[in-house]
């Protein structure tokens, strides 16, 4: 899913605002890592939409997208209202950070993470092997973000795409995210009929935008297609390749949790200090620091235990009532959905499927 957008909800659940002691950035609308900046959403007069699609078949065009897939896509395409409703009016559930883990993680779910990972356990050390990203990881964040493949969104992708452009809020985004689309199709990657994911244009059980689709979706089964819609195979090899873009590296831990001194989290990460770049999750980080500096300042190992004495940098994540040390593979995970709840999951997720 490749430029960061300013909300998410995935194809699974619906978008949830977090209660933290400082806020927490929304999810982004699909699981995409890129640092490009997104122009705030503003509120453009809607042309007449027949008009606003023939220009949008000829920028299309111009990027290379054949006539035939155009006029197949396009013509007679009437907009999505509900699109444009869940767009302007999401519903949304007032969660802590942990709140909103412990009703992710039920028991339910975790059972199902494990058999999943049991029932597909030869094809994942194959691409955990080949990539270098984890079974677990991989289980982790299929689950989250499809409920492992039972849900991966019934919209249309070019009808809500070409619908959220004429909406006019992220007209220059999704204007992008369009000729995308088409240009998998024109590959034929995907049939025109067969492209559909969430109101947000999130696809298949990646829940890929179609930018990060062209950049990481793979072929794993060797059928011709990159299909993130139907075959396991695709599925886990395109996440794999997706988080190591993203800085994964599999001989490290995400984070751990740890018990901070009296004053708590909010006091420690104030004189700290927080990061200055990066998505809105990533600014409520605190700069990272060595984990023997941590020491120094009173953090402890969540038994109450020292750090372990390793060369590597952390920062600090407060979540509801806990604090955890994060690592460069808590960014990466970030850079899939960049919104706290959702990576922290993924990080228990998989410890526990460890």
């Amino acid at each position: 899913m490749t430029a960061r957008l300013a909300l998410r909800c995935s194809a699974l659940a619906i978008c949830v605002v977090l209660i933290q002691t400082e806020p927490v950035s929304p999810k982004p609308l699909s699981g995409d890592g890129g640092q490009v900046a997104v122009p705030a959403p503003t509120d453009e007069p809607r042309p007449e939409f027949s008009a606003f699609v023939a220009q949008l078949k000829e920028q299309a065009i111009a990027a290379g997208v054949s006539q035939a897939t155009a006029d197949a896509a396009l013509d007679r395409l009437e907009p999505l209202e509900v699109v444009v409703e869940r767009d302007r009016s999401q519903a949304e559930v007032v969660l802590s950070i942990d709140q909103y883990v412990s009703r992710r993680l039920t028991r339910s779910f975790v059972r199902t993470a494990v058999a999943k990972k049991r029932e597909h356990r030869a094809m994942l050390a194959e691409i955990a092997k080949k990539y270098g990203v984890s079974s677990s990881v991989l289980v982790a964040i299929w689950g989250m973000e499809s409920n492992f493949g039972r849900f991966t969104g019934t919209r249309p992708t070019i009808q809500a795409l070409a619908t959220l452009a004429w909406e006019g809020r992220r007209r220059e985004l999704f204007t992008r995210e369009l000729v995308n689309a088409l240009q998998i199709i024109d590959k034929g990657y995907i049939e025109l009929d067969r492209m559909k994911g969430s109101w947000a244009g999130a696809m298949g059980q990646t829940q890929f935008m179609p930018s990060s689709y062209l950049a990481h979706a793979e072929d794993y089964d060797g059928d011709g297609k990159r299909d993130i819609w139907q075959s396991l195979p695709d599925v886990f090899a395109s996440t794999a390749k997706y988080m190591i873009a993203y800085g994964w590296k599999d001989d490290q831990l995400w984070g751990r949790e740890v018990k901070v001194p009296a004053g708590g989290g909010t006091k420690l990460a104030a004189k700290v200090g927080f990061r200055q770049t990066g998505c809105r999750a990533e600014r409520e980080l605190t700069v990272r620091l060595p984990l023997e500096q941590w020491q120094k300042l009173g953090v402890r190992t969540a038994a109450g235990g020292a750090l372990p004495r390793v060369d590597r940098d952390a920062s600090l994540l407060r979540a509801g009532s806990k604090n955890y040390l994060v690592y460069s593979n808590y960014d990466s995970l970030l850079g899939y959905n960049c919104a706290h709840a959702y990576a922290l999951a993924v990080g228990l997720l998989s410890d526990r499927l460890d």
